[in-house]
């Protein structure tokens, strides 16, 4: 289980895509859901349906929230992943914007105790670069990177164990260090309104 697959697009525009992430269930580390640059203000049917379709092939559903590097309000963030267990179903939390450095350590050192006890099995926490170590000893995985394919081949990062690569305007041949990883071909404003090559759904 190695792919991590921020999908940002609705089960109702694109329906044959999430039935694409559905197959490759045994592929997956996890999907991360964000119906609304978070959890939204209301329900959404068809998020809580393809979420359901996720958990019953065994697939982790990571609620997204934003924290905004630290200056996101705890209580928002806290909110954002009570209506995504509520909601949703979700068993794991994906944070994101995450600072890096150790002075915001106990901010999410809060943060993660408040997303375990809304049911968060799995916290990942999106740095986007390397953050100080001790972020390793709060979630499950850390993204260490998110970027282009042309600055992740420039730096070739580091992919040690509990970390995440998420890369975009990726070549299908693409190929990621870290254990936990995700390369799509999308680019500009909305890379993550693509699927991985190897999950496209046949035309």
């Amino acid at each position: 289980m190695t792919l991590l697959v921020p999908y940002y697009e609705h089960p109702a525009a694109r329906p044959a895509q999430w039935s694409a992430i559905v197959a490759a269930a045994p592929l997956l580390y996890g999907v991360v859901l964000n119906p609304a640059s978070g959890p939204g203000d209301a329900p959404d049917p068809a998020f809580a349906a393809v979420a359901a379709r996720l958990r019953a092939e065994g697939v982790r559903v990571l609620g997204y929230a934003d924290t905004a590097y630290g200056r996101r309000p705890h209580a928002d963030v806290v909110r954002d992943l009570l209506r995504h267990r509520d909601w949703y179903g979700t068993d794991g939390a994906f944070l994101d914007q995450a600072a890096t450095g150790p002075e915001l350590l106990g901010h999410y050192g809060r943060l993660a105790v408040a997303a375990r006890a809304a049911g968060a099995a799995t916290l990942v926490l999106n740095h986007g670069t390397p953050p100080h170590l001790a972020y390793s000893e709060l979630a499950d995985l850390l993204v260490t990177f998110e970027g282009p394919w042309h600055t992740y081949r420039r730096l070739d990062p580091p992919g040690g164990p509990g970390q995440c690569h998420l890369v975009y305007a990726a070549p299908p041949d693409a190929w990621l260090t870290a254990p936990v990883r995700c390369a799509v071909p999308g680019d500009g404003a909305h890379p993550w309104g693509t699927l991985p090559h190897l999950l496209e759904p046949a035309s």
